[in-house]
């Protein structure tokens, strides 16, 4: 079993791999072995330093804005072939933006637009690989999130995407599957893991009693990508603790 965990000769790209969960499943498969490619936001990889949940070493980064389909189309990446695809990219608006379009048009951009463009976009290289596809959604794709309609909206078609691309693109010997993170520390969920309030609600509600972390995300999608899941096709794990279970 171990061995089918070895990412050694594998090329792996994880979009939003600079921080969070991304950034957790990026040195999950460099740890096993992968040469491991990550998308970001800012100017250079040196722009992440102290970021908290941002770990670059021995990654290789490359700033690519997702949210625009030119830029996902010209973008040259220094790699020939590809293996593992990790689309973890993903914003949230707080402060009820999100019910405006302004808001709504912004997250959808990032969260589900250019999930399927970037997938698009790497198709052929995945199919000379017969390569693994890792949508990273979001319980909030199972269920109502207050205040945040973009968001919820994005994730549940970023799971129908899934479902679809695996269906379609099985033909072309590409595995596609998907991860539903629950309760998370990253920056996205701060305005919940930081107020202590909060933070105790929503541990109530999970029936591990705690929040998951980037490497248990890590793990989910190392064995998503791995041989383990051979059979495994078009389907998103949820990893949350219990949350979604009531």
């Amino acid at each position: 079993m171990a061995d089918e965990l070895d990412f050694t000769g594998k090329t792996v790209l994880v979009v939003g791999g600079s921080s969070g969960i991304g950034n957790g499943i990026a040195q999950g498969f460099r740890a096993k072995g992968a040469e491991v490619h990550i998308w970001g936001t800012r100017a250079n990889a040196a722009d992440y330093d102290g970021v908290e949940g941002s770990d670059l070493e021995g990654l290789h980064y490359a700033q690519v804005d997702v949210s625009d389909f030119d830029s996902i189309n010209s973008a040259s990446p220094d790699f020939d072939t590809l293996d593992v695809l990790v689309l973890s990219q993903g914003i949230v608006r707080y402060k009820r933006a999100e019910f405006e379009k302004a808001g709504w048009d912004e997250v959808m951009d990032v969260n589900i637009n250019s999930v399927m463009h970037t997938a698009n976009a790497f198709r052929d290289m995945l199919a000379e690989s017969n390569g693994s596809v890792i949508i990273v959604s979001s319980v909030s794709g199972f269920r109502a999130n207050i205040g945040n309609p973009a968001y919820a909206a994005s994730k549940a078609a970023a799971v129908s995407l899934t479902k679809t691309l695996g269906q379609a693109w099985a033909r072309y010997g590409i595995r596609v599957n998907g991860l539903a993170p629950g309760l998370i520390p990253t920056k996205l969920t701060a305005v919940t893991t930081d107020n202590d309030k909060r933070l105790e609600a929503s541990l109530q509600a999970i029936p591990l009693g705690r929040p998951g972390t980037p490497d248990e995300m890590a793990g989910v999608a190392l064995f998503l990508a791995s041989p383990l899941a051979s059979y495994v096709q078009g389907h998103t794990v949820i990893a949350d603790g219990g949350l979604t279970l009531s």
